[in-house]
């Protein structure tokens, strides 16, 4: 019986030679989507700075489809929460993909988290805006709780959108 399963992503760390890949999924959803609240497409130059950030305890992952060369099907990082110092060991995480592989966003998170628990950050923060039930049901498989509702705080495609704030225990093996 053939298997109609979706092909498995192979799941890595992201490279600068992925810059223009994580643009093309990212530009889409500032295109054509609430999803973020960016409102003009990245450039690759912009891009490749952003990706020159990450350093532990901040992790960019990036999804592959086996057999498909050069593309990727998502990607996910985690980055400071906040500016301000005392938010050290807080991060906020967020994931995208483009669809072409099912089970993405659950590989990427998982393995993302797995990564940020082995520092010594205490909370992981989602913030989604809403409606966006993929999204919501993405950070509740995994834990997250959602604490609060931001208000109308973002205007996009003209018209104001919440945003939900989902929070996660993490339970840091390097320390408290």
């Amino acid at each position: 019986m053939p298997s109609h399963s979706a092909p498995a992503v192979l799941i890595r760390a992201g490279a600068r030679a992925d810059a223009s890949e994580i643009n093309r999924i990212y530009n889409h959803y500032v295109l054509q989507t609430t999803a973020t609240f960016d409102i003009e497409p990245w450039s690759l130059k912009r891009r490749e700075a952003w990706l020159e950030e990450f350093a532990p305890p901040h992790f960019l992952l990036v999804a592959e489809t086996p057999g498909v060369a050069g593309k990727l099907a998502g990607f996910a990082c985690n980055h400071t929460f906040r500016a301000k110092a005392a938010y050290c060991r807080s991060t906020e995480v967020t994931a995208y993909t483009d669809g072409s592989a099912r089970g993405a966003g659950r590989a990427l998170y998982s393995q993302l988290l797995e990564r940020i628990s082995a520092t010594e950050m205490h909370r992981a923060y989602g913030l989604v805006v809403l409606p966006n039930p993929a999204s919501v049901a993405l950070h509740r498989h995994f834990g997250f709780r959602r604490v609060g509702t931001l208000r109308e705080v973002g205007y996009k495609f003209g018209r104001y959108h919440d945003i939900a704030l989902f929070e996660k225990v993490l339970e840091s093996r390097a320390g408290k």
